[in-house]
């Protein structure tokens, strides 16, 4: 590897456990007292969790023609009724599996969050409110009484970012390090680059997929072993972001290209330098979600000397030599198309080192389904290694994502 730069640290701020925002849903703060002689208004209570797993969510929008829920994990948006005597929008669910859903309302065709829940599931483009179907049994995304790790925020200004009119340059990452963790440790922990999707922000995977509980609630079970985990802002050009959801296929590959370069020579430097973490391949391991698990298959298997490990769940898979089959009238592609395509994102797959573990997985009704099996398909008979895949249930939720992190972490330096 190359010398590597040192980058300029700007804040550093270690949080505790870094917990979620609760998920127990809190009515929006209490209406000062009524005047004297007039009733007081009862406050709207939006979500409202039920024992028997079902969810009722409540919108005030008395002039509105029509309200519709827009839940997280639903392929369809659910028609709310109004309740014509306070004008109040409601729907209460079907009994839902113990989980975090984001969601918001669809008023007269356009977006709202729910103003009557405080939490929020922060995100560059579409942030969401968020409801939590508890479970009798504490699942490993809840917050539990057993020890935690620590969430530290590094903020920098990345020296390899091209700066212009949509990006300074300004960077950030989230580092997880595991409970009793000890800097001066003479074994080093072994690391885990994980890597969010469009439109999060570094904080992603903390935020909206309670990833810091998932690890604490792993390791008390003795089901992983303790690590360290690099939770990078995954653009490598902001230009992607403020492009927006309708033209961002325009730049994924150079967003790839670039991030992969901030990752290898800013990012990993970066995080040795200021945690007792491993420098070798076998105790090196890269994941990520959509777009990041896009940079996980170009960075980490392109990088076999770098990591041993690359986890890739519903991953934006892209090459400039894959059509986009979306355009009117194109042809589905065949294994021809397939092949060349990913020849282009890991050219050298035939003659680099094996890699310990590739393993990929997508949700069955995730748009992403065909070419995560395609490539899936094309791993197994290019990539040396073991390679694993599976398709999961579910669409192209947290819920899948948060269930990928659960099964791919056990695998992870054994």
């Amino acid at each position: 590897m190359r010398t590597l730069p040192v980058l300029l640290v700007a804040s550093l701020v270690s949080i505790s456990a870094a917990v979620p925002r609760s998920a127990a849903q809190t009515p929006a703060a209490a209406q000062a007292p009524a005047a004297t002689g007039v009733a007081a208004t009862a406050p709207l209570i939006s979500p409202e969790a039920h024992t028997d797993g079902t969810v009722t969510l409540r919108f005030d929008a008395p002039g509105a023609h029509s309200v519709n829920a827009v839940i997280e994990g639903n392929a369809k948006p659910i028609p709310m009724v109004l309740n014509p005597n306070n004008g109040v929008w409601e729907l209460t669910t079907a009994s839902l599996p113990p989980e975090y859903y984001g969601y918001t309302f669809s008023v007269d065709g356009k977006r709202a969050l729910d103003p009557h829940n405080a939490n929020v599931r922060p995100n560059l483009l579409s942030p969401t409110t968020v409801m939590h179907v508890p479970a009798a049994t504490p699942q490993p995304w809840d917050m539990q009484n057993i020890p935690h790790g620590e969430v530290t925020h590094i903020l920098y200004r990345s020296k390899l970012a091209k700066v212009d009119e949509t990006d300074t340059g300004d960077r950030d990452m989230w580092i997880y390090t595991p409970p009793g963790y000890d800097a001066k440790r003479h074994e080093k922990y072994p690391v885990l680059y994980l890597n969010h999707g469009y439109s999060d922000a570094a904080n992603g995977w903390v935020e909206a997929g309670q990833a810091n509980l998932i690890f604490d609630a792993l390791l008390h079970d003795g089901k992983i072993k303790p690590m360290v985990v690099v939770m990078p802002l995954g653009y490598g050009t902001m230009k992607i972001v403020t492009a927006g959801w309708g033209r961002v296929n325009g730049w994924i590959w150079d967003n790839q290209v670039a991030f992969s370069d901030q990752l290898l020579h800013e990012v990993i430097p970066m995080a040795e330098a200021r945690f007792n973490i491993a420098r070798d391949r076998d105790h090196r391991a890269i994941a990520g979600l959509s777009m990041g698990g896009g940079h996980s298959i170009y960075t980490g298997l392109n990088h076999p000397e770098t990591f041993a490990y690359v986890g890739a769940f519903s991953s934006a898979v892209t090459s400039p030599d894959l059509r986009d089959t979306r355009v009117p009238g194109s042809a589905p592609l065949s294994d021809a198309d397939y092949d060349k395509g990913f020849q282009t994102i890991v050219p050298k797959a035939k003659t680099q080192a094996p890699v310990k573990l590739f393993w990929l997985s997508c949700g069955t009704e995730d748009a992403l389904i065909t070419v995560n099996r395609a490539f899936g398909t094309w791993a197994k008979a290019n990539i040396k290694g073991n390679v694993q895949t599976r398709d999961t249930p579910g669409m192209h939720t947290w819920m899948v994502w948060r269930d990928d992190l659960i099964a791919f972490t056990p695998l992870l330096f054994r």
